[in-house]
């Protein structure tokens, strides 16, 4: 429940916040990739500026967590390496518990 109330607190003020970007920036405008030439439509691509800022913002966000997620690999197989070297341990534990065991129920009570 509380969950629900902290996404309703941020999400929808979030959600008002980008409606009116979204209107107060519907100008259409012209992003030229020939810099030699700006009024070539062939490498031109009209929208409201709006898109090319969310364009912009996603391919950020992407960007930065693909170079977080690549950068944090060696702590993610360290893990998995240590999880490995883990389960080996207690398999080894469980074995001498066991044999342990064993070797208790075979000497003679007092």
């Amino acid at each position: 429940m509380a969950k629900k109330i902290v996404n309703l607190l941020i999400l929808l003020p979030l959600g008002v916040i980008l409606i009116v970007f979204c209107v107060a920036n519907r100008q259409s405008v012209t992003l030229a990739f020939n810099p030699f030439r700006p009024d070539d439509q062939v490498l031109a691509v009209s929208a409201p500026f709006f898109v090319f800022l969310f364009i912009a913002v996603i391919s950020g966000m992407l960007i930065g967590s693909a170079a977080t997620w690549f950068s944090q690999g060696k702590h993610r197989k360290r893990a998995r390496t240590e999880a490995k070297e883990a389960i080996r341990w207690q398999g080894e534990a469980d074995r001498h518990r066991t044999r342990a065991e064993d070797i208790a129920g075979q000497l003679p009570s007092r």
